[in-house]
């Protein structure tokens, strides 16, 4: 029973994110101020305004932006960074965060 508790684990945590429907093929630079900044569980999310349309931002878990040295200020609304990602396949405008670089610090969120 623990075993197949333990299996599961990871299908749920896949299905959560969903990592497939994003094109890793077509990597995104976005240079733009964030807005609607959310530091939670179970990642952190932005908003961006680029090419006229608002995007949603999947950011990685708090911990590992963290111990990254990514900080919540760092992501404060209105801060101007560069975001690079890759988008949803759907043209949904989301897309899923790489890197952060701000104030002229580079952060590997995967």
């Amino acid at each position: 029973m623990v075993a197949a508790a333990l299996i599961a684990v990871p299908v749920a945590a896949q299905a959560h994110h969903g990592w497939s429907s994003y094109d890793a093929e077509k990597t995104m630079t976005v240079k733009a101020p964030l807005s609607a900044v959310t530091w939670g569980n179970p990642h952190g999310a932005a908003k961006v305004e680029w090419q006229k349309r608002t995007w949603d931002v999947v950011l990685a878990p708090v911990a590992r932006m963290e111990a990254r040295g990514l900080t919540r200020e760092m992501l404060a609304p209105k801060k101007a960074v560069t975001l690079v990602g890759y988008p949803r396949r759907d043209g949904t405008p989301e897309m899923r965060i790489e890197r952060v670089i701000v104030d002229g610090k580079t952060v590997e969120l995967r």
